[in-house]
Parts: structure tokens; C-alpha cells; sequence
């Protein structure tokens, strides 16, 4: 007697792919620098910051422009680790899917520039700044 399935023909392909996804799913970052130099951050598949580096330029900013900087930078990295992650899963998941659309909904629209420079009252008050 066979048992062979027909339905689980493509099994040892889907597999392979899957394992070889897996293991460019591992190597997969993503690195962002700020346009005036001051801040580079690299994340990871999942958008977690892996490192963080000051240029020169860091010890000119005030905070609240630096932190800025290092969100906007990070924001373009995970971008583009959610770009690369699409790229990967695409041959295992099928390009047209709905898991593929899935994903490709979760990636992040590039925020427009701010057209005014950032004031402190953008990120709330401070207790500090309240002379308590």
C-alpha cells in the first residue's frame, strides 16, 4: 500500500524555504543616520534597537532635537528592516497572499518632515522645568 499524498508533494519545498527564510530572518538589520551626522541606530527584524552611536554633531543639539533625531532615525531603520523582512517572507508565503498583504500593512509610512522646528512644549511639560 502508498500512502502518498499529493496534497503534501510541495512539503519538502515550502520546508526549505521556510528554514532558509528563518536563517536570513536571524542576519536581518537595518542601520539609520541622521542627515546632519548626529545620530546613528540600528535595529533589528522586529524594529528593537540593537545599537546606538553619537556623532559630533550629538554635543551641539539640545535634548530635546537629539531625542528627535534618534526617533526619526530609528523610525527609518525599522522601515527598512520591515522592508527586508517583506522581501524574505515573500517566497514563503506568496507574494499576492493575504499574509503578505498582512505584513506589508504593518510596515510604517515614512512620516512627512516637520515643517516648524520642535519646541519643548512638543513633548509635554516637565516637573523640572516647573521649579518644584
Amino acid at each position: 500500500m502508498n500512502n502518498f499524498d499529493p496534497a503534501s508533494a510541495g512539503m519538502p519545498e515550502i520546508a526549505r524555504r521556510a528554514a532558509e527564510a528563518k536563517a536570513r530572518l536571524q542576519r536581518v538589520s537595518a542601520t539609520a543616520t541622521s542627515a546632519d551626522g548626529a545620530v546613528t541606530v540600528t535595529v533589528n527584524t522586529a524594529g528593537a534597537l540593537q545599537e546606538l552611536t553619537f556623532g559630533p554633531r550629538a554635543d551641539e543639539l539640545p535634548r530635546t532635537r537629539l531625542a528627535q533625531a534618534v526617533l526619526a532615525a530609528a523610525r527609518r531603520a525599522q522601515i527598512d528592516a520591515a522592508q527586508q523582512l517583506t522581501g524574505i517572507m515573500a517566497p514563503v508565503v506568496g507574494e499576492g497572499s493575504e499574509a503578505m498583504e498582512f505584513l506589508k500593512e504593518q510596515i510604517p509610512a515614512p512620516e512627512e518632515p516637520r515643517r516648524k522646528p520642535p519646541s519643548d512644549d512638543d513633548f509635554g511639560s516637565s516637573i523640572l522645568r516647573r521649579g518644584l
